[in-house]
């Protein structure tokens, strides 16, 4: 099924529509229209991210190295706290003992920001980053939804040993490093 479309007129400065030009070409879009679309999904994407509570979806990129030091029951650990956000992710064997990994989280903005900021803050990851984005403006959304009781209040959970928590008692080890916080 077509989408109908609007045309309408827009006026530039000659520079400005040289520069479009060179960055229609540069990102190898079939028009100026779509490239225009782009920015403007684009700008409304970020207005609609700007919420918190927005629907979002993140794409996490991890470089570590597998022979560090339980890094791997960290990272292990880490995503199981996110398990629920956690949609999927994929291990890249580099050379010698680099590795990559890439997972995708959905949830709200501020859910899938902390997540992000989570997983790549474990320690022994030598490189990490995320980009996020809103399914909206592709005309979807990542149906998570959080279970809540009376009032709008999440049920209490019951605590859960940490992977990376001590058998003796004692605090908790972050997976930063030092100690975690209660």
């Amino acid at each position: 099924m077509k989408r109908k479309v609007v045309r309408l007129g827009v006026s530039l400065e000659p520079e400005l529509l040289r520069s479009l030009d060179r960055w229609v070409e540069h990102r190898n879009s079939p028009s100026r229209s779509d490239a225009i679309r782009f920015l403007v999904r684009k700008e409304l994407s970020e207005g609609l991210l700007a919420d918190p509570e927005a629907d979002a979806v993140g794409v996490v990129m991890l470089l570590y190295r597998h022979t560090t030091p339980h890094v791997l029951e960290r990272l292990t650990a880490a995503q199981h706290r996110w398990g629920e956000h956690l949609r999927f992710s994929t291990h890249l064997h580099l050379r010698e003992d680099a590795c990559l990994e890439v997972l995708i989280v959905a949830g709200r903005r501020r859910e899938v920001e902390r997540a992000a900021e989570d997983l790549r803050g474990v320690k022994g990851i030598r490189e990490g980053d995320f980009l996020i984005g809103t399914p909206v403006v592709a005309g979807g959304r990542t149906g998570h939804r959080h279970p809540h009781g009376a009032g709008g209040v999440a049920p209490a959970r019951r605590p859960t040993r940490r992977v990376d928590a001590p058998s003796d008692g004692g605090e908790p080890e972050d997976p930063r490093g030092g100690t975690a916080q209660r």
